[in-house]
């Protein structure tokens, strides 16, 4: 009997984020969409703090973790001191720098990667526990959220043969 690999390729993709920082939401974006480029079908859950990537007033204002980052890195590759990023404006700057870097790179800001996710047949969903502790309505989200679910109702859809959960 042949073994074919494609009988073992991953089928289905959720990934969960619940971090609001710049670099944790595009971990979350760039995975979901290089599974929908894969042919792989992706959901993504957003939660607690990861709800500002799709909340309209906060998607476009997503800073850079500055404080107790270990992988931080000054230009020349010096690590960033924990201390410089608690001092005013520093977390502004070093965000306003890694947006700038990403959009020569010519990453999409994040309306856009959630744009690209869901044309490919990605589905955006919401955490109704998170939703409900920080007083968020549906209309306070990104066109693209599907649906707002209990952690329960997204388990029972992203589960499965051939499926795996990621957690940003």
């Amino acid at each position: 009997m042949e073994n074919n690999k494609d009988d073992h390729r991953l089928k289905k993709v959720s990934v969960i984020c619940a971090k609001g920082a710049l670099e944790d939401v595009y971990a979350t974006l760039v995975l979901a969409n290089g599974a929908v480029m894969e042919g792989i079908e992706a959901k993504v859950f957003f939660t607690f703090f990861g709800l500002d990537a799709i909340t309209k007033k906060r998607m476009k204002k997503l800073h850079t973790a500055t404080v107790a980052n270990p992988a931080m890195r000054m230009p020349g590759g010096l690590p960033f001191p924990t201390w410089l990023g608690s001092l005013p404006f520093v977390e502004a700057g070093v965000s306003s720098m890694m947006r700038s870097q990403m959009e020569k790179l010519d990453i999409p800001p994040v309306d856009e990667f959630l744009d690209m996710i869901t044309a490919g047949g990605g589905e955006i969903y919401a955490c109704k526990l998170a939703m409900d502790m920080f007083k968020l309505t549906k209309d306070d989200l990104s066109e693209q959220v599907k649906d707002v679910l209990t952690v329960g109702e997204f388990y029972a859809m992203a589960g499965g043969e051939d499926s795996q959960i990621i957690f940003t």
